[in-house]
């Protein structure tokens, strides 16, 4: 109701907006604590997302798929596409329970340890070749081979220079095969992805040698017949360089307990020889 001077009025429209307003201020605090719950669920959920199992570092790495074969079995591994070939090497030690001092791992050849897979293009699906035995395998028959590297040794000390042998000479004395591969004097170079050829045997007969890992054998072949070497069975492998052609070496693979079986290979490529004895004898035996 109004009076003269309208004061009545003003006092109840006052009273009135007052109530109105109570009932505002409650919603507001409702708002405000749904805000802040919301907030708080916000952030739980980030830290949950931030918290790791292990395996986020390679998901967020390029990685490669490689099929891991070793002893007749085959393992699936993903691994970031920059590890190198001795990360490699731990982590098929995880599935295989293989120690990497007693791996040779072979990708077209022995893989190198301080090279990532991506040097090396190692591509998805690519298989790995593993080739390794249990402590008590290799203690078994490693001493054996040690013994034998280290008479072997000793008698080359005490030898004339192999190629000055008469034995060795009359091979030698026929001069470089025209048709031998290119050597490299002072190199190392990983086997190629072909056959090493051109090469003579103690006999004068051509001969070419084939690294067949898959299968961990050396193919010795000359124009007669292929003879399939398991690896395994090798002694030793022993090189000397040949005189006046010291970018060439003369290379003997031993087959059995004694030097009589030691099959002599002539004008072998400088730059293969290590890799030869490599793959043949494998880095491990030496720990």
């Amino acid at each position: 109701m109004a009076t003269q001077d309208g004061s009545e009025v003003v006092i109840m429209e006052a009273e009135a907006k007052t109530e109105e307003a109570e009932p505002l201020g409650e919603d507001a605090e409702k708002s405000e604590a749904e805000t802040m719950s919301h907030t708080d669920a916000g952030n739980a959920t980030t830290q949950d997302s931030s918290i790791s199992n292990g395996d986020d570092a390679d998901d967020k790495q390029e990685t490669v798929d490689l099929k891991i074969i070793w002893n007749k079995n085959k393992y699936d591994l993903k691994i970031p596409v920059d590890s190198t070939g001795a990360k490699l090497k731990e982590r098929i030690h995880s599935l295989t329970g293989l120690p990497p001092a007693m791996q040779k791992v072979m990708y077209k050849g022995l893989l190198p340890e301080d090279k990532t897979l991506r040097e090396i293009k190692i591509t998805n699906g690519a298989k790995i070749m593993v080739v390794g035995s249990t402590i008590n395998d290799v203690l078994a028959v490693n001493t054996p081979k040690e013994v034998i590297q280290q008479e072997v040794k000793a008698d080359e000390n005490k030898k004339e220079p192999l190629c000055r042998q008469k034995q060795h000479r009359k091979v030698l004395d026929k001069g470089k095969p025209d048709d031998i591969m290119a050597a490299i004097k002072g190199a190392k170079e990983r086997l190629p992805t072909v056959p090493l050829s051109g090469m003579f045997n103690k006999s004068g007969g051509k001969v070419r040698l084939t690294f067949k890992l898959e299968q961990d054998q050396l193919w010795i072949g000359t124009k007669e017949r292929t003879e399939k070497v398991p690896m395994g069975s090798i002694k030793n492998v022993v090189s000397e360089p040949i005189e006046g052609h010291e970018d060439y070496h003369m290379m003997a693979f031993q087959l059995g307990p004694t030097e009589a079986s030691q099959y002599w290979v002539y004008w072998v490529p400088a730059q293969f020889v290590d890799a030869i004895k490599d793959t043949v004898l494998g880095k491990w035996q030496y720990f």
